[in-house]
């Protein structure tokens, strides 16, 4: 009757560790998919820190900034004057 005993305490054993070892792994698989998530997400925003540095060194120059501020402003300095084009309905 001893051995009977020791069977299932090892049997119970055997199964906790396996439902512990299961757990884990699942665990670990969910941890290496926010892993492949954040890696993404940084490359990401390394492209896009790339591109504000790149705007940042264009608009350090002032010829830059007065460019697009006319742009997109509609800005003119005192005694310019704006010429605009308009196309032709015929295409040419």
């Amino acid at each position: 009757m001893n051995w009977i005993w020791k069977t299932v305490i090892i049997a119970v054993v055997v199964i906790l560790l396996g439902i512990g070892i299961y757990k884990l792994w699942v665990q670990n698989r969910e941890l290496e998919l926010d892993i492949e998530d954040l890696n993404a997400s940084l490359t990401d925003i390394k492209e896009e820190n790339r591109e504000l540095e790149h705007r940042i060194n264009y608009f350090k120059n002032p010829e830059n900034l007065l460019k697009e501020v006319k742009s997109q402003f509609n800005y003119r300095e005192q005694g310019e004057e704006m010429i605009i084009v308009v196309p032709s309905e015929n295409g040419e």
